[in-house]
């Protein structure tokens, strides 16, 4: 018996008088398109003829939950997602433990969004590999925020340089609290050394988004300063990046 009082008889004999009174037979579910799949095609028509910029964030984020979100409107998600951490960048930005929290992220939504930022990093970390990087400083500050803008706890990064002033390799080498990386200058310099750089370029991101130096960043980039110079290491510059922007020591004629 079926919970609505009818019986497989009944629905079947309903059916048939359907079919007597030359009604059509709807279609099935795999028949008829959903709301949203028009919605999906005009966007990669907007994407494709305009390019992202023709898209706003949520929209540009809505594409990039198409594969992991097959069969269901991702306008809500892509909006939510955008609603609880402010941008495009920062939802590319967010770990996998916020993200989640979200409705209607999984894991798998999850990983899509993180391997889009992993891409985006890996690109613009490709673009400054071997290149004089003093003459690529805009494509130098693009790569540094990407990879550390977002992130929930303070790294210290360093960009280790040739002679030529082309990049030989990008490695963090601390992750601290939110508001602290333990930094230790003998250790900076010992490996710029094994790396045979003549010239470093530090970075390190502050959670909080404002980029302002403190005293502590001062100082410690002096000592490292200090230490580097009679091994015939340069320090060009200390970058502090933020959310919203950067700060240069050597720009503020801090050092």
């Amino acid at each position: 018996m079926r919970g609505d009082g009818m019986s497989g008889e009944d629905e079947d004999e309903r059916g048939f008088f359907a079919e007597r009174a030359g009604k059509v037979p709807s279609r099935t579910a795999t028949e008829i398109k959903p709301h949203y799949a028009g919605h999906r095609e005009r966007l990669r028509e907007r994407f494709l003829t305009g390019g992202a910029g023709s898209l706003a964030d949520y929209e540009l984020l809505e594409l990039l939950l198409f594969r992991s979100i097959p069969r269901a409107d991702t306008k809500p998600v892509a909006k939510a997602l955008i609603a609880r951490f402010g941008s495009f960048a920062e939802v590319l930005g967010a770990p996998i433990h916020l993200l989640t929290e979200t409705k209607g992220v999984g894991r798998s939504v999850a990983f899509e969004i993180k391997l889009a930022a992993a891409a985006a990093e890996r690109m613009l970390k490709g673009s400054i590999r071997g290149q004089q990087v003093l003459s690529s400083w805009g494509s130098v500050l693009d790569y540094c925020r990407t990879a550390m803008a977002f992130e929930p706890r303070e790294q210290f990064r360093i960009l280790f340089l040739d002679k030529k002033n082309a990049l030989i390799a990008d490695e963090v080498q601390q992750t601290g609290t939110v508001d602290h990386t333990p930094v230790y200058p003998r250790e900076v310099v010992r490996r710029a050394l094994e790396l045979s750089a003549t010239a470093i370029i530090l970075v390190h991101n502050h959670p909080s988004g404002d980029p302002t130096p403190s005293r502590a960043d001062i100082e410690m980039t002096k000592t490292i300063i200090d230490s580097a110079k009679p091994l015939g290491i340069s320090v060009h510059d200390h970058i502090i990046i933020g959310k919203s922007g950067h700060a240069s020591l050597k720009g503020l004629q801090l050092i």
